[in-house]
């Protein structure tokens, strides 16, 4: 039998969810999705030859695995909605940033299992990563079913949920301090008289490998550094700069600054 998924949000990261679920070569499941904009649920249905329904009660009644993919300010609505129709059999996956998982166990049946994960935007194209955390009724099952789902989006890591803050501050937030950088890599390249298509080219292509090269080979950043820092040489000098202009401590305040908002946004969200 296959295993039935609801996804109620096809927005950014329901979206990716979905090209996961229906790309070439993943399991064979039932998937029915719903929105709220009128009219986008049976168009998406129909893109991806997936089902869809009206209500998200409709759709989670007799899911395996109910993904809440929707804004954190709607997500209270629609535990609402879809209570009566889980059950301890129903896995509730959220990818709804800021909200823990005992805001949905205390408004689910006792029982029900949450998954909560943190994804980020390079999942839209199957290279982002993804952070896990196991709620109280659930179980490495449900985990696992967790990772399965999400494998399609890219790296699923697991952490304690008491870390998820610190999740959102690297790895959620962290897309954009990457695209800052490339951003101004390609500014420098434009000053230094390069034309600023071939200026974003070389910074993003050096930005990709780089991280390719740090994922592959799985060796300490530091490292990797001093290979292309001679002695004296171009790298070094730059690098004397960005500690003289102190970037590696901007970028420490930076993260430490979006986990502190993140703490701040879950708790006005939990209260509300």
């Amino acid at each position: 039998m296959n295993q039935r998924v609801a996804l109620i949000g096809t927005g950014v990261m329901g979206g990716a969810i979905l090209a996961g679920l229906t790309a070439p070569g993943a399991p064979q499941r039932d998937v029915v999705v719903v929105d709220a904009v009128p009219g986008r649920a049976a168009q998406v249905a129909a893109e991806r030859g997936v089902r869809h329904a009206d209500r998200g009660a409709d759709a989670a009644r007799g899911a395996d695995v109910v993904v809440i993919a929707v804004k954190p300010k709607d997500v209270a609505g629609v535990l609402a909605e879809i209570a009566p129709a889980v059950s301890p059999e129903t896995l509730v996956l959220s990818v709804a940033a800021g909200l823990g998982c005992a805001f949905y166990e205390s408004r689910l049946p006792d029982g029900v299992p949450v998954v909560r994960v943190m994804p980020n935007t390079p999942a839209t194209i199957g290279r982002g990563v993804s952070a896990i955390s196991a709620g109280a009724a659930a179980r490495e099952e449900h985990l696992a079913t967790a990772e399965s789902l999400l494998a399609p989006t890219g790296v699923v890591v697991r952490v304690a949920e008491k870390d998820q803050d610190a999740v959102t501050a690297i790895s959620g937030s962290g897309p954009a301090y990457v695209f800052y950088l490339i951003d101004a890599l390609a500014e420098a390249g434009v000053l230094l008289g390069l034309g600023r298509q071939v200026a974003t080219t070389l910074a993003t292509q050096t930005v990709l490998g780089s991280g390719a090269l740090a994922a592959e080979t799985g060796e300490h950043p530091a490292v990797l550094r001093e290979r292309v820092s001679s002695p004296a040489g171009t790298t070094v000098a730059a690098l004397h700069r960005l500690d003289v202009a102190g970037v590696r401590g901007a970028v420490v305040d930076a993260a430490i600054a979006a986990h502190a908002r993140a703490s701040e946004l879950a708790r006005e969200l939990a209260e509300g």
